[in-house]
């Protein structure tokens, strides 16, 4: 709900993406309350296809508490469609992103918002030291790397899931965005104003990690090809390169023949060169389909996500 001139009223909605986490939620939501009792406050929690007890659970807490309002997705979305449902749901004029499964205590909610400085407009909470196996820390680093090249972020390296920033960034991106969305490059169409401020960060209160290796370059992948055209420009200059090298070699191998009157021996050298320039062009072919498969579901017009069902508040305000 807007307020006086369709702005925002003063105060913080905390958006949480929830996938099978019933048993973090109800200790989440009253370290909220907590972190930010001296504050008007919200918390969205958007249920990115759980299982039935999920639901349940954030529906219990809603009917209880009038500052908790629930998203059911339909069906599983990811992580960032369901963020983006709870953002453009968000009623108050700052939003603070938090993981379900409490890796980032909801008490250093403070400590980013007091960073959201008037030259800033969004803020990552980037962990002293980080609560996770080394193969899992290092990769996403990687991940997050890559993704800032494509993106052109410098400070990519530091994006995390917990972050501050202002609500009206969201009318940057408030069309039809299709599949596989990455909340931090849209949120770079809005702004450059980014920054970091250090926070704890402790062990999941339960279960691991839903991104894999695997999500994560998948996630990477859908970011990369999503909101950037560098990979195609990778893939051309793979192309007049390896172009090039085969020019080189065949000047090579006609100079031979003329010199010697040899031609090059071996089979073993032609299967080389014919898996290498195979290769070359069946990465670019995937670089161009990843395009093409995205254009298509744009197309088809297929949504980043669908609410299938939302909790019923009734605030003061309201009525």
């Amino acid at each position: 709900m807007s307020g006086v001139d369709g702005q925002l009223p003063d105060g913080v909605s905390v958006v949480v993406p929830a996938y099978r986490s019933s048993a973090t939620l109800v200790i989440l939501v009253a370290r909220v309350h907590d972190a930010l009792s001296h504050l008007p406050h919200e918390i969205v929690i958007v249920d990115d296809g759980s299982p039935p007890e999920t639901w349940t659970t954030i529906a219990k807490l809603a009917a209880d508490d009038d500052r908790v309002v629930g998203l059911r997705l339909g069906r599983n979305a990811g992580q960032h469609s369901a963020l983006l449902a709870g953002v453009r749901a968000a009623r108050y004029s700052l939003s603070v992103t938090i993981d379900d499964d409490l890796p980032n205590p909801p008490e250093e909610i403070p400590t980013l918002l007091a960073a959201l400085t008037e030259d800033l407009d969004v803020v990552y909470g980037t962990p002293h030291r980080i609560a996770q196996r080394r193969w899992r820390s290092a990769s996403s680093v990687v991940t997050r790397s890559l993704m800032g090249s494509v993106l052109g972020a410098d400070n990519a390296a530091q994006m995390t899931s917990f972050r501050a920033f202002r609500t009206r960034l969201r009318e940057g991106f408030d069309a039809d965005l299709g599949p596989a969305v990455s909340l931090d490059a849209l949120l770079s169409w809005s702004t450059s104003a980014f920054g970091t401020v250090p926070v704890a960060h402790h062990d999941r209160a339960e279960g691991r990690s839903n991104y894999s290796l695997r999500r994560l370059v998948r996630f990477t992948i859908d970011s990369a090809t999503g909101y950037s055209s560098a990979p195609l420009q990778l893939a051309m200059t793979i192309g007049v390169v390896t172009a090039g090298l085969g020019v080189l070699l065949l000047c090579w191998v006609i100079g031979r023949l003329i010199v010697s009157g040899s031609s090059a021996p071996g089979f073993p050298f032609l299967a080389s060169l014919i898996i290498i320039f195979s290769g070359v062009q069946l990465l670019v072919l995937g670089i161009i389909g990843e395009y093409l498969a995205r254009m298509h579901f744009r197309v088809m017009r297929k949504p980043t996500y669908v609410v299938a069902e939302r909790t019923v508040t009734f605030r003061a305000e309201d009525r």
